[in-house]
């Protein structure tokens, strides 16, 4: 089926852009409502169509982006579908409803369809690269140790199979300037250096990293750069290609809030073809980059769902969440700020963070503060202690209420006074 006859159909069922039953009895969704003109207006209404857990404040948005009753209704939608259809589906309209999401994908993220492909999530989507790139023994690579563990596991593994050289720096929590940053993974490049990556933004901290400046110098040096963009589709407004980057994966179950199991892969024209897959596909063509992107049978669903998310989010509007998201971390930042024995982990200005930080106490170590703020204040969040990093990462979400993040400041404040051990 061809992308004007997929159109027609979602017009003749009303779901637009979900995709519906080919059948008398079509699905019927809610559709979404007017946005209120009022700033907490919109954001009580957006909070209302998710459902939220009754027992706890959910201060931990980070791994996992719960989905919006709209959202959820269409998935659900997408799953009867291929469900009633079976192998039907499957074999008639599986891949070109994917080539279309992957096209709605890439107008959202700033590319063209040929450069991008839909992964399970962020992991998946580096290590593709990481492990498919053409090693040569006595190569050299550069990370952080504020990256995510299973990329740096997957670094550990080429640098022991390929004999390749793996270098780490240590991201300041609160540098200076851009130059800081950018001057930190110079100094480690040799002759010898083939592939950088780097945090968009840091998982465990949520600092922003001037990913351009950084390229543009890599690539001065004809070093590649691997950005890990895991908390920024959908947190933050920009396209790909102002950032100058050779590959980018990020997870779309986190900020876009898509069913879980979601991701994307981008990689420039240039590097496609000497990627190694990590499964065999049929397609030979090495300029394709759909070779890179064989998965098997999986919940196809989820890809569908894809179109609901980002038709959700720009409901909202992503600058309106960017303002909101920002927002909520400065609100408890500035309370927190200069309250005795409390750390902030995460940068204050607007240009080096959006929605998630990162807090401690001096007092007390981040695996009890985690625990005690849930087993005392019914606030879920994580601990972080490693890399420089000691604290709970705290990531509010477009739901979180400013009670909420009251509830929140008030235990930081109350725990910060406990006695050390």
């Amino acid at each position: 089926m061809d992308k004007r006859n997929f159109i027609k159909r979602l017009g003749w069922l009303g779901l637009s852009p979900v995709i519906g039953f080919p059948s008398s009895q079509p699905i019927e969704n809610t559709p979404l409502p007017p946005l209120p003109q009022q700033e907490e207006a919109l954001w009580k209404l957006v909070r209302s169509q998710y459902e939220l857990h009754p027992d706890f404040i959910n201060l931990e948005s980070g791994y996992y982006n719960i989905i919006p009753k709209p959202t959820m209704e269409k998935h659900l939608s997408h799953l009867k579908r291929v469900n009633l259809e079976g192998s039907y589906y499957m074999r008639k309209h599986r891949f070109n409803d994917k080539a279309i999401v992957t096209e709605k994908l890439g107008a959202f993220f700033g590319c063209d369809a040929t450069n991008l492909i839909i992964t399970r999530n962020t992991t998946e989507s580096l290590d593709l690269i990481i492990s498919g790139f053409p090693w040569k023994a006595g190569d050299h690579a550069i990370h952080a140790i504020q990256d995510y563990g299973a990329m740096q596991d997957m670094f550990a593994q080429i640098a022991e199979r390929h004999a390749v050289e793996v270098t780490k720096v240590s991201v300041p929590n609160h540098p200076k300037d851009d130059a800081e940053i950018v001057s930190l993974y110079e100094s480690k490049i040799t002759p010898k250096t083939k592939l950088i990556m780097v945090c968009h933004m840091i998982n465990i901290t949520g600092q922003l990293l001037p990913i351009k400046k950084i390229c543009d110098m890599a690539h001065r040096y004809g070093v590649e750069v691997l950005v890990d963009g895991a908390h920024c589709i959908g947190h933050f407004d920009f396209k790909i290609e102002e950032l100058n980057c050779d590959y980018y994966g990020s997870s779309l179950h986190k900020w876009l809030a898509t069913p879980l199991g979601a991701g994307l892969l981008y990689v420039k024209n240039d590097h496609i073809p000497k990627i190694w897959p990590l499964l065999a596909d049929h397609e030979k063509d090495p300029n394709n980059i759909k070779r890179l992107s064989h998965t098997g049978t999986h919940p196809v669903a989820t890809d569908l769902a894809i179109l609901d998310a980002i038709e959700y989010l720009n409901w909202m509007g992503l600058q309106r969440k960017e303002k909101r998201m920002r927002f909520l971390r400065s609100y408890w930042q500035e309370a927190l700020k200069g309250v005795p024995n409390v750390v902030i982990n995460t940068p204050f200005d607007d240009q080096r963070s959006c929605g998630i930080g990162n807090v401690g106490l001096t007092n007390m170590a981040p695996a009890e503060l985690a625990d005690r703020l849930y087993k005392e204040y019914k606030i879920f969040t994580v601990a972080i202690d490693y890399a420089n990093v000691k604290g709970c990462r705290i990531t509010p979400n477009v739901f979180t209420s400013l009670d909420e993040l009251d509830v929140f400041i008030n235990a930081i404040k109350q725990l910060s006074k406990v006695k050390s051990v």
